[in-house]
């Protein structure tokens, strides 16, 4: 079921996510179908369960394989598996940062410049339980840390040291 997904502005968004503490149960996959169906919808890269109200650590993100992405779309958007992820945690690998525009769903309109760590580890579990471990650098670390300031109650602007570099979307890249 597509749901609300909700705007900077509203205090659920600055909440800190509970961890999940029962896996492979009916709430939980409907929870996930939910935030995949929302994320499609919106034709995101990745969704966190606090966007749409819901005060549980889990966030999809992800694409449809690379054969399967449009002709326009981002080719590094297409090498981020679709993937959900329950109780992560992020290790960054460097102190090296990158400097990368970003948007969110609860921001829609807008664009900011936010630095992220180029490398990270990111471990977590399945809706299953089975555990997820990986080391990604790029956009799919990119997209994993923006998801997960989520749950800490971070919207990307509160990452940004540069507002010369926030604006409308359609202002920016005319």
């Amino acid at each position: 079921m597509i749901r609300d997904i909700l705007k900077m502005g509203d205090a659920r968004l600055l909440r800190i996510a509970r961890p999940v503490a029962h896996f492979d149960t009916p709430e939980l996959h409907a929870l996930v179908a939910d935030l995949l169906d929302t994320m499609h919808a919106a034709n995101g890269a990745g969704l966190a369960a606090p966007q749409i109200g819901v005060d549980l650590q889990v966030v999809v993100f992800g694409s449809a394989p690379a054969e399967d992405a449009d002709e326009d779309e981002d080719a590094d958007e297409a090498l981020v598996p679709q993937t959900v992820l329950v109780n992560p945690v992020i290790q960054p690998l460097s102190h090296d940062m990158e400097a990368g525009w970003e948007g969110c769903l609860s921001v829609p309109g807008l664009r900011g410049m936010v630095d992220r760590y180029s490398m990270i580890r990111y471990r977590g579990f399945d809706p299953y339980g089975r555990p997820i471990d990986r080391t990604v650098d790029d956009f799919h670390a990119r997209v994993v840390q923006h998801e997960c300031d989520h749950l800490v109650g971070k919207l990307y602007p509160m990452r940004m040291t540069d507002f010369t570099k926030f604006g409308f979307t359609d202002v920016l890249f005319p």
